[in-house]
């Protein structure tokens, strides 16, 4: 009786290895950077980054624009995965950046100038309809950050622009600054189907199909979808800052690709 038990715990510590062994180095070790803060790796487990990172395919070397950066999260990640051989672009809005109470500002203005991340990082400041940041980039990625721009909530709405406009400006700026064969990756929380600007806005929400069309309108080719951060009990009809969903939304990743050249 004790064969069968040996075995059964021997395969589960090789299942074990193996999805570790999985996961790429560069990604590991970004995660259990010590210069992380505590509060970054306390929601590692709701933001799932191994999985998230992995499914862009961002590596050492790579030229990544991180739009809208919040706090530094997914910079500070990108950062240590990129290397010193790549660069990572944490990218604000000009309008954000005129509207936005300094202080809200500050954590990025500090993360970009920390020794840990300083030399491979910079903080650049640009328009909807422009990412040129001096060379051709491999990966962009925003995160719970599309419905913003598509929604024209506050400080991200341009005047005399709607919303769709100002998004659709973005995703034919990313396509520009690409290189051929580079990614874009969007990651937000679901709407309910055929949601417009109103629930962007209001409930901070976005459909998929949403982003997908604009992507492909600026020239994207969707390769993959992920539902990592999938979570079915969300009903869809509350601002993700609802107690009982914060944090916890149903949400989307899409990876879209700009085409090489023939």
């Amino acid at each position: 009786m004790k064969r069968p038990l040996l075995g059964f715990a021997t395969l589960c510590l090789l299942g074990i290895a193996a999805a570790s062994a999985a996961v790429p180095s560069y990604i590991a070790a970004a995660i259990g950077d010590s210069a992380r803060p505590a509060a970054d790796k306390a929601s590692d487990a709701a933001r799932k980054p191994v999985e998230l990172i992995a499914f862009t395919g961002i590596k050492p070397g790579d030229r990544v624009a991180d739009i809208l950066p919040g706090g530094g999260y997914f910079t500070r990640l990108f950062s240590k995965v990129v290397g010193p051989k790549g660069h990572v672009y944490a990218v604000l809005p000009e309008t954000l950046v005129a509207k936005a109470p300094p202080e809200k500002l500050q954590p990025i203005r500090a993360l970009v100038a920390d020794p840990a991340y300083r030399d491979n990082t910079s903080l650049e400041t640009r328009p909807y309809d422009s990412l040129d940041v001096g060379a051709p980039l491999d990966a962009v990625w925003i995160s719970q950050n599309y419905h913003d721009i598509y929604g024209a909530v506050s400080v991200f709405s341009v005047d005399g622009t709607t919303g769709t406009d100002a998004a659709a400006k973005l995703d034919a700026a990313v396509f520009k600054a690409l290189k051929p064969g580079g990614v874009f990756v969007v990651v937000d929380h679901v709407a309910k189907p055929g949601a417009g600007e109103a629930d962007a806005h209001a409930l901070h929400r976005i459909d998929p199909e949403t982003v997908i069309a604009q992507a492909k309108a600026a020239g994207f080719v969707l390769e993959s979808r992920s539902d990592v951060l999938a979570n079915p009990q969300d009903t869809h009809d509350q601002t993700v800052f609802a107690v009982e969903i914060k944090g916890h939304t149903d949400k989307f990743a899409l990876k879209f690709r700009k085409p090489k050249e023939r």
